[in-house]
């Protein structure tokens, strides 16, 4: 069975955004080192656009062959004219407010977003399903996600868009499976969970 991996920017404090839901403030840490250690163990996790920058055009998809996101998430690509971010991948999208897809590449989840993930969990393949964000989706994908790839990043935000937006109750254990620091003070630490 494919894995669901939340892949995420998060706070010290456990934001992922601001109350917006802004995370700009992470960029500033995308430094050479980090990049490159992006570059080469996550690729797939870069869009479309920053992959033409970088000359990952055509790279291979390493670890992820489909990418979920929620309404909030997408229309950030969708307010820069980008109607299809993550064109390597296929792409889902969960909303109630669109009605129909900007784009041949994503698919709009409206009803049973669970299902919907559990049919692409339930698919061959030997590459996994990466939660791209928001945190409301989060949420409600909790108990569906397997792995937590969290890149901490040296800022206290206070306040603002949790990592898993809704969620009320329920205790969920994950085992550490690697730690990495970075000279910028930026730290990536993988998840599974606990079965």
């Amino acid at each position: 069975m494919r894995k669901l991996t939340y892949f995420v920017a998060v706070s010290i404090d456990g934001f992922i955004g601001d109350e917006s839901g802004d995370g700009n403030m992470f960029m500033s840490y995308v430094d050479e080192e980090f990049l490159a250690y992006l570059k080469s163990e996550y690729p797939d996790t870069i869009s479309v656009e920053g992959r033409k920058i970088l000359g990952l055009e055509g790279v291979e998809n390493k670890k992820f062959d489909s990418v979920v996101q929620g309404r909030g998430s997408y229309q950030v690509a969708l307010d820069l004219g980008i109607t299809s971010p993550y064109g390597h991948l296929r792409e889902f999208v969960a909303t109630r407010s669109l009605t129909e897809s900007p784009d041949p590449n994503v698919e709009l989840v409206r009803d049973d977003v669970v299902g919907r993930i559990r049919e692409l969990k339930a698919e061959d393949g030997d590459r996994d399903i990466w939660l791209c964000g928001g945190a409301q989706l989060a949420g409600l994908l909790a108990d569906e996600v397997d792995e937590l790839v969290l890149k901490t990043y040296p800022v206290i935000l206070g306040a603002g868009m949790p990592m898993f937006g809704g969620r009320t109750s329920g205790l969920d254990e994950f085992a550490l499976v690697e730690n990495r620091t970075f000279g910028n003070g930026v730290i990536v630490r993988r998840y599974a969970r606990k079965r």
